[in-house]
């Protein structure tokens, strides 16, 4: 059986997807595995022991364009985030098995239907992932931790890129686009604070993050000379094996946070109090803490008007700073804080 698991998403989505090629590898060893991903995080998935091949999507492609592909051998697709544009064309291409949520009208356009509601995060993201083979008539049962793989050459790269650097080595990421982030500010404030401790930091963000760090910091002092800033430069290949060299990763709920889970790497995760970005259903499945500010939980940010709109601000700089100390020194279960 040729099956294709479908999340074209972001870096943290997809990796939380690798639990259900691994679950399928474990119950149907002979099956030939392909995951389609967005072009952006692809490059995550390279060398996944339990992926035979990436297909990747841009989103521009035509609807002729998107048959196309669905006619490329497929037995089973297993849509783990039910896109419309991508069932209609698994649709029209016939593939025999369509496996989709059971819940949106165009869930006609699957023909396994699995009907488990997301909107109540009682469960983590991988475990309604791996819960959508029982489409296939498969009963996944314990659901593991996904994992990243890095080969010698790229762990020895990550190495050499931060040799020299005092340790522990920290990674702080300020970006991120999926939850409410903790301000530029601070992180420019906890870099100094861990420089003062004498932890090693690196910077990490895309070129539109660098840009926001710099324009947002550029009346405050720079970040000191050993602070090794590394925004704007590095491939997503690189960024895991930094993240691999590294002893702790900060960042908000997105995507290094899950590489770093992946990686083996302790977390300091700062979530916001909204529903939809629970620990329970999101947090890096990995050691470390996650540290979410001890106010009422919303259903979404209704900005100024929110008497505690100051939510992160709670996440002092002298909080996180000692959490990641410990963290970095000695990496434990993972454990959600309030403070």
């Amino acid at each position: 059986m040729n099956v294709l698991l479908v999340r074209p998403d972001g870096i943290g989505d997809e990796i939380l997807c690798l639990p259900v090629a691994s679950a399928l590898r474990r119950l149907l060893p002979e099956a030939r595995i392909t995951f389609l991903s967005s072009e952006y995080a692809a490059p995550l998935l390279a060398h996944h022991p339990d992926l035979d091949e990436v297909w990747t999507v841009t989103g521009r492609e035509s609807l002729r364009e998107l048959v196309a592909l669905f006619r490329r051998a497929v037995d089973a697709v297993v849509f783990l985030k039910p896109f419309k544009h991508l069932m209609w064309a698994a649709f029209l291409a016939r593939v025999p098995i369509r496996v989709a949520t059971g819940y949106r009208w165009y869930s006609v356009l699957a023909n396994r239907r699995v009907y488990e509601h997301r909107k109540d995060f009682s469960k983590h993201e991988t475990a309604y992932n791996v819960g959508m083979l029982t489409g296939l008539g498969l009963q996944p049962g314990i659901v593991s931790p996904p994992s990243l793989v890095l080969t010698d050459a790229e762990r020895a790269w990550g190495q050499e890129r931060l040799r020299g650097m005092p340790t522990p080595r920290v990674v702080l990421h300020p970006g991120g686009f999926a939850a409410r982030r903790w301000r530029v500010e601070h992180y420019h404030s906890l870099a100094q604070e861990l420089h003062r401790k004498g932890v090693g930091v690196v910077l990490t963000g895309s070129q539109a993050e660098a840009d926001m760090f710099n324009q947002q910091v550029l009346t405050a002092a720079p970040p000191p000379a050993p602070v090794l800033n590394l925004m704007g430069q590095l491939s997503v290949r690189e960024l895991m094996a930094v993240i691999a060299a590294s002893h702790a990763v900060v960042s908000g709920a997105t995507g290094p946070a899950h590489i770093a889970a992946a990686c083996g790497v302790p977390n300091v995760s700062l979530f916001d109090p909204r529903r939809n970005n629970l620990p329970t259903r999101w947090q890096p499945l990995g050691k470390g803490v996650v540290l979410r500010p001890d106010v009422p939980t919303c259903e979404k940010c209704i900005y100024e008007a929110c008497p505690y709109w100051d939510c992160l601000d709670r996440l002092t700089v002298e909080t996180i700073a000692q959490h990641v100390v410990q963290v970095a020194g000695d990496p434990s279960p993972l454990r959600v804080l309030h403070v």
